[in-house]
Parts: C-alpha cells; sequence; structure tokens
C-alpha cells in the first residue's frame, strides 16, 4: 500500500543501518525488556523521593533488596569517597529504622515539618544481561520541623540496582556528601574541606551507549561483524513475546514519552505566564485543583485559576519558575489515559517589593488522548501542597499553611507503584492504536515495530547523555565532556560562541578554566558549580537516531569559604539548554552523542543566599554579591582571544537572537530585566508558535549561521516540532459524499505523501488513499451506497508522518 512506503522505507533503513541480522520478535522482546527496565529503575528510585515527601519510611525501604545496602556518607572522615566515612545499613527493616531516626522530627508527619528529598538528572547504565543497573543521581534534601530547624544537604548517588524476579530493587544505594547546612546560614562544604570528584561509574564513551541491542552478533561461520557489540554471557531464553504484544508495549512507551513531554512542556509556559499556550494544553473541560480546591471546568475556569499568579507575560522583576522533578508517567492499559506525577517547587518573586515565596507540592495530573485528533491533552492538574514559606522566614517554623490537623496520607496513586505486582503493562483484548501506523504484514511490521522502540529509548540515551554532561559540567572535566560530542558535535561557551569537535571543545574549556581542567586525576576543589539538568522535553526524530533537547538548568553551588555557592554565584539560578543528540557511526562503535549544545543565561539570579532572587529583606542575611560583574569576570573572553570560536555569539547573521545575553550585542540586560525566552517547538496540542521572534526552529541555535550544522545536511532526520494538524470537511452531492483533508505542520516542515480515508479504526474499512498536494491539500470521493443510511458515519483520516512530520488523525461526522 502507498500510505506505508515512507514509514516502511524508514524502519528498514534504521535496521539496515543498525543490525547484521533481521529483526525478530526474539530480538525485539529482549529489546523492549531493557528499556522497560531502564525505566522502571528511574520509577523506584523517583518514588523511593516521593515518599519520603510523606514520612514512608518502610515503604522507602522495600525497594532495597534483601541483602541491600544504604551506605550514607558522613562527610566528617578524612577522605568522603572512602567507605570508612559512610555508615552501612543492610536490609529492608534496618533501613527502615535509619531513614527514620535520620529524619527525626523532621520526617514530614510532625506539624509544619518538611523532608523534601529530590532524586534527579540520572545516568543508568545497564548491564549486558539485562539483570543489573548502576546509576548516578544528584540528590538535594530541604528538611524542617516546624519548630525552628531546619537543614540543607546535597550531593551524590552512586548506585547499583539489581532484577529481583520481575522487580528492580535497590542492592546498593550509596551517597557520598558534598555540602551541608540550614536554611537560616546556609550550606558550605560537607568536613569544611575541599571537595574531591565523585568517580563516576562510566565513561564518556559509555553514557553514550545504547539501552537496546542494536547490533546482533553475526552467528559463527557468516562473516564478521565490522562494528563491535556487546556480548552477553549466556542467559535463559526469554519467551519471545507475539507481534500485537510487542506493538502494545512499544505503543504504551510511545505514548509515556509524548505524556512526559506535554506535563514539562506546560511547566515551561506556566513559568513565562503564557496563558493562551498553557489553556491550548487542556481538553474543552479541563480544571486545576489545587487542596481539593477545583476550578470551574473550561477556559474560564482554568484561566480564573492562573490569573491568580498574575497577568499574563512576565514584567521587571517577576519570577514565576515552577521547576518539575521527579515525573513518573503510567499509561492507563487501553492508551487513552495516563497519569503524571512528581514534585513541583515554585520559585516565586517580586524584586520590586522584594517579596519571594516557596511552594513545594506534589502533583498528580490527569492527561487523555483526543477521541479525534489522537493528541494528548490535559484533563485535569492537581496539586497538593506540602509547605509554602516566605523566603524572608524560610521553611524551619512550619510555612505559612494553615496547620495540619493530621499527618499527611500519601494519595493513593503514590502508592499504587507498591502495590502493583506486575511490572509491565497488560494489553485489553480490544486494544487498538488511534494512530495508523499503515503496516500489516509481520515483514513489514517488525522493522517499524523497531524504529518506534528506538524513538523510545532515545529518550532516556539522550536523558543519559545530557547528564553525564551536566556531572562532567559540574566539575569542569574538559576532556570528558568534550569525549561526549560527536565528530562533528559542537558546543558553546558561554557568552563568546560554539566550538566543533571534541577536540576544540576540550582545548576551549582548558583554555578558559585552566590546565587542571582538562586533567583526569583533578586536585580536590574548593567551590563546585552544580548544573541540574532537569524538565527535559525530547522531540525524537521519526527513524529515532537523532533528537532535540529542551531542559533547565537550575544552577547552584557550594564552596569552603563562601555560602551557599560559589566565587560569584550563590543560591539558585535559572538557565535553559536547546541542545541535539544524534546516534552516531564512529571507529567501529555505535553511540549516543552531543550534536549541539547551547546555553541561555542567566534568566535570573541569587544576589546571596540570604536575599535571594527578589532581595528580600532578611537581617541575617549576608551582603549580596556585585553578581553582574563577578560573572561578566568569571565568563571573560579575554583568555579565549588566541582561540576564537567557529561561530561568534556576535555573528551578525544571529540579528537579535543574542541581544541582551551575555556576550552578545548591547544593550546588556540583566535580572531583574527580562530577557526573552526562545523555544525549538510549537505548541504541542494547538501548534502554536510563540509571540515575537522567540521561535527557533527546527534546528540547532547556530544553524542559521551555519548552514551545515543542520542534521538534515549530516545524514539525519530534524525532529518534528510539533503536531500535524488535520482539518477534515465532507459535503454530501447527489449519490456521492466529496471528502477534503487539510494538513498543517511547522515552518519548513514539508508535508508529504499519501493519506488513507477509513470509517472508524478497523482495517477493513479502508475507502481510499490520496496523494496529498504542495499546500498539504487531499480529496476523496465516497459513493454514499458504502455508509450507512439514517445514520451519522464517522469518516477519518490518517497520515503516516514522514522523516520531518509527525503521524496525525482527523474525522468528520457525516450523515446521509
Amino acid at each position: 500500500m502507498r500510505f506505508s512506503t515512507v514509514l516502511t522505507t524508514t524502519a528498514l533503513l534504521v535496521v539496515r543501518a543498525f543490525a547484521q541480522s533481521p529483526v525478530t520478535t526474539e530480538s525485539l522482546t529482549e529489546n523492549l525488556a531493557r528499556l522497560e527496565s531502564v525505566r522502571e529503575i528511574k520509577n523506584v528510585q523517583r518514588t523511593f523521593a516521593q515518599l519520603a515527601h510523606y514520612g514512608r519510611f518502610r515503604d522507602m525501604a522495600a525497594f532495597f533488596a534483601d541483602n541491600g545496602i544504604l551506605r550514607w556518607g558522613a562527610g566528617t572522615g578524612a577522605n568522603i569517597l572512602d567507605d570508612s566515612d559512610a555508615t552501612a545499613i543492610t536490609g529492608p527493616a534496618a533501613i527502615e529504622t535509619w531513614l527514620r531516626t535520620d529524619a527525626g522530627k523532621m520526617d514530614g508527619l510532625q506539624p509544619g515539618s518538611l523532608n523534601l528529598w529530590i532524586n534527579e538528572q540520572p545516568v543508568i547504565t545497564l548491564s549486558a544481561d539485562g539483570k543489573s543497573a548502576k546509576g548516578r543521581w544528584h540528590c538535594l534534601r530541604f528538611m524542617g520541623d516546624g519548630k525552628g530547624s531546619s537543614k540543607i544537604d546535597g550531593g551524590i548517588f552512586e548506585n547499583q540496582y539489581i532484577l529481583v524476579g520481575d522487580r528492580w530493587k535497590i542492592s546498593l544505594m550509596r551517597y557520598f556528601p558534598l555540602y551541608t547546612g540550614n536554611y537560616r546560614d546556609g550550606w558550605k562544604n560537607v568536613g569544611g574541606k575541599a571537595l574531591p570528584v565523585i568517580p563516576f561509574h562510566y565513561t564518556p564513551d559509555e553514557a553514550g551507549i545504547p539501552i537496546l541491542n542494536l547490533k546482533p552478533p553475526v552467528p559463527e561461520g557468516k562473516g564478521k561483524s565490522p562494528l563491535k557489540v556487546r556480548r552477553a554471557p549466556p542467559r535463559p531464553r526469554r519467551e519471545s513475546l507475539s507481534p500485537e504484544e510487542l506493538a502494545y508495549r512499544i505503543s504504551q512507551l510511545n505514548e509515556e514519552d509524548e505524556v512526559r513531554n506535554l506535563v514539562h512542556q506546560m511547566g515551561y509556559y506556566v513559568d513565562r505566564r503564557m496563558w493562551p499556550d498553557v489553556i491550548d494544553l487542556f481538553t474543552s473541560n479541563g480544571t486545576i485543583t489545587v487542596d481539593s480546591n477545583t476550578s470551574s471546568p473550561g477556559p474560564s475556569g482554568l484561566q480564573s485559576v492562573l490569573n491568580r499568579m498574575g497577568p499574563e507575560g512576565i514584567t521587571r522583576g517577576i519570577l514565576n519558575d515552577h521547576p518539575i522533578y521527579q515525573t513518573i508517567v503510567e499509561v492507563a492499559p487501553d492508551g487513552r489515559s495516563a497519569i503524571a506525577r512528581g514534585l513541583e517547587i515554585g520559585m516565586i518573586g517580586d524584586h520590586a517589593n522584594r517579596s519571594a515565596q516557596w511552594q513545594f507540592c506534589t502533583f498528580r495530573h490527569t492527561l487523555v488522548r483526543d477521541p479525534d485528533t489522537s493528541i494528548w491533552k490535559i484533563q485535569s492538574l492537581n496539586y497538593s501542597r506540602l509547605l509554602v514559606a516566605e523566603y524572608a522566614a524560610g521553611w524551619a517554623s512550619g510555612g505559612i499553611l494553615p496547620a495540619r490537623s493530621a499527618p499527611p496520607t500519601p494519595p493513593p496513586f503514590l502508592l499504587s507503584f507498591l502495590n502493583n505486582s506486575a511490572s509491565v503493562p497488560r494489553r485489553p483484548e480490544s486494544w487498538s492504536p488511534l494512530l495508523r501506523e499503515g503496516v500489516h504484514p509481520t515483514a513489514e511490521l517488525l522493522p517499524d515495530l523497531a524504529r518506534r522502540l528506538l524513538r523510545s529509548s532515545s529518550f532516556d540515551e539522550t536523558e543519559n547523555l545530557s547528564s553525564a554532561y551536566g556531572y562532567y559540567i559540574d566539575d569542569v572535566r574538559c576532556a570528558l565532556f568534550g569525549e561526549l560530542h560527536a565528530q562533528k558535535g559542537f558546543k558553546a561557551s558561554p557568552g563568546i560562541g560554539w566550538y566543533r569537535s571534541p577536540s576544540r571543545i576540550t582545548t576551549a574549556c582548558a583554555t578558559r578554566y585552566g590546565p587542571n581542567t582538562a586533567s583526569l586525576t583533578p586536585n580536590p576543589r574548593a567551590s563546585i558549580p552544580f548544573h541540574w539538568r532537569i524538565q527535559l522535553v525530547v522531540l525524537t526524530s521519526h527513524d529515532g537516531r537523532s533528537s532535540t533537547l529542551r531542559n533547565r538548568n537550575l544552577q547552584t553551588g557550594t564552596g569552603l569559604n563562601s555560602t551557599s555557592g560559589f566565587s560569584g554565584l550563590a543560591g539558585f539560578n535559572g538557565g535553559i539548554y536547546h541542545d541535539q543528540m544524534v546516534l552516531e557511526e564512529h571507529e567501529g562503535k555505535t553511540r549516543r552523542k552531543i550534536w549541539s549544545l547551547t546555553i541561555d543565561e542567566f534568566y535570573w539570579n541569587s544576589a546571596s543566599w540570604g536575599t535571594g532572587w527578589a532581595n528580600v529583606d532578611r537581617a541575617s542575611a549576608p551582603s549580596p554579591l556585585k553578581q553582574r560583574s563577578i560573572l561578566e569576570e568569571r565568563q571573560a573572553s579575554g583568555s579565549l582571544e588566541n582561540f576564537p570560536p567557529d561561530v561568534s555569539i556576535k555573528d551578525p547573521l544571529f540579528g537579535t537572537r543574542y541581544q541582551g545575553f551575555m556576550g552578545g550585542p548591547p544593550p546588556s540586560v540583566s535580572w531583574p530585566n527580562i530577557l526573552p525566552m526562545y523555544w525549538e517547538y510549537r505548541n504541542p496540542v494547538s501548534g502554536r508558535v510563540p509571540e515575537g521572534k522567540t521561535y527557533w526552529g527546527p534546528g540547532c541555535v547556530p544553524c542559521r549561521v551555519k548552514n551545515d550544522w543542520f542534521l538534515t545536511n549530516n545524514g539525519y532526520e530534524e525532529p518534528a516540532t510539533g503536531p500535524t494538524l488535520i482539518t477534515v470537511n465532507a459535503t454530501v452531492e447527489g449519490d456521492v459524499v466529496s471528502v477534503t483533508a487539510k494538513l498543517k505542520a511547522g515552518l519548513e516542515e514539508t508535508i508529504w505523501g499519501y493519506v488513507e480515508l477509513r470509517k472508524g479504526n478497523r482495517s477493513a474499512n479502508l475507502m481510499g488513499e490520496a496523494l496529498l498536494d504542495n499546500e498539504g491539500l487531499a480529496s476523496f470521493t465516497v459513493p454514499k451506497g458504502d455508509l450507512k443510511a439514517g445514520q451519522v458515519n464517522q469518516l477519518v483520516v490518517y497520515y503516516a508522518g514522514n522523516d520531518r512530520v509527525k503521524p496525525g488523525r482527523g474525522v468528520v461526522d457525516v450523515l446521509v
């Protein structure tokens, strides 16, 4: 069928490029299990942290294997890397006791208490046999007893996980402390000492190893594979899943990615008070609930809630950031609805009034797929506030919400993960995909399932690379993060421009920040800048080989002699990354690599920990830093005058893109003034493009200056920037029904190929195919006799997508 030509060709190209043998149900089953394992491991760690908010120490400990170990560093010994500095606790019962004792009255159960754990920025490395894994995580804890005492501490987890039966368990949770303190005084390095680099369980090469076994070994006697493969040790064969079951479970992963992106995209719109874009994301009767108070359904009710945060748009000195952490998505078995749960921290401020707040909320959002378009939408946002505190006072005394009459109870959605004995979704007998993929015979279906599975693994591989880069840049390991880049990859040096190739990236970093940064065994550091790369929005190409990434840079740090930061930077500060990743073939290896890395910073700053982002009045606050001048000195370009970038941030072809940003054309813009925020995607529901000139897509940021840097000029596909919208109209004319379909995508995204017309969603109901013209139009003629007289007939137009455009679906009801 012509409808399936584009999709099938792409799938076969993926298979030929990455496999030395045909795709089979056995290979797909093994790879599916690998990806599902990585996601379950992340869910285990994130749920562990979410349970801490409610003091559920027994449930937290239940995630450990029977002989699992919690090894918690104290930071008081001679060397925080040595196990002698850590307390070791073995077994769930003992671990529960330790967690309870460690929290004390800061357990989230006592009135006014807070026990906030944040585990984010994972690098998950699955073993070759798929039975064990290692994971690196940032950890940050905000704690208070509600009676005046508080704690802030943070560090690095280097954990190990093991598959026990069909569930993943923690076999070792190893915490390396880096900083500690309290709300009043801020934090400093643990032990009052310089800090070593916490050893990585991965190398730059290993950080990019695909999760899927993309290159099955060639059978003996059939020739040698020119590519290196990971040869797993012998293991019992896993029973192969049927093509129908594979299609279902891969579809669930794909939908999970769509839901996660939508929740994170919503968060970025809220930050900038882009209320029309936020409302676009909801169903026509969507609601927002805060502590059981629910808005009236529909746009007017939503608008009334959003207006409580302020009018549309961000003005001078207004901060409305709501970073999202630890998002877990659970797609319903029928694939038509989903729950997203996690943690949101409101960082609110008005610089002019010198007022600011912390708002700690857990969330449980319900999302549904539009039955006509198949696009995911928000049905309801549901927030439960743990604690709200004025920045000046902090959370030590319990915040400003009314006192609780009873300890908080974890909502059922949180406990469902613990009580669910099945680690994989169960396919309903009546399940069928809302979007038709246009392939039917098994010979076509299996390669296409491999493509779709690769698209989902692209998300997790992109997150691994993003996180690995974050850790390397924290430690300023120039050579290591240089190696994360593709051979033609490029990275922005803030305030200067982009350097292309791993060697030039490494040299630029080492030249700018000093020769010790290129050393693989650096000296202990007096200070560390932390780059929390969180709230990922990952747009994946049709073939799964490339991705566009947007994520938050929530930057803080620790120092030996500076409070709650490092020289030139204190408290918390905000920026945005705009990156791209690719699956690269080089020297016989297939690795996920960074293609492009760009940061826009800083949108907002804290002058000091004491005064925060809104310069609040705190009698005990340290003197504010001369923030801008110190940052400008830190980012000075003098050290790179003799090593110019391949593309300068001042290149006139950027126009006003970098006007106001550090190193860009004047006038300089610094907080509390507002920098423009740029977007690489359209609204995921309406396709709306951000107003002004802030839409910068598709493609990498410097690609508008260097056309040959575009993915499409280097053998990769450009990910779609948003939905494909299909408008369908029908008119009854004599004995026939004329049906027209209009397809719309984004700028520079060409729609081409065929569309199908069907009655409903059944394979047997194909009524015709039509070739799209240059305007994205197609037409059909349907005999009235093919429709049921006296009834409403639903006609559905399907589009399979192409290498630049997402699949789409549109419907029209016809009465004959």
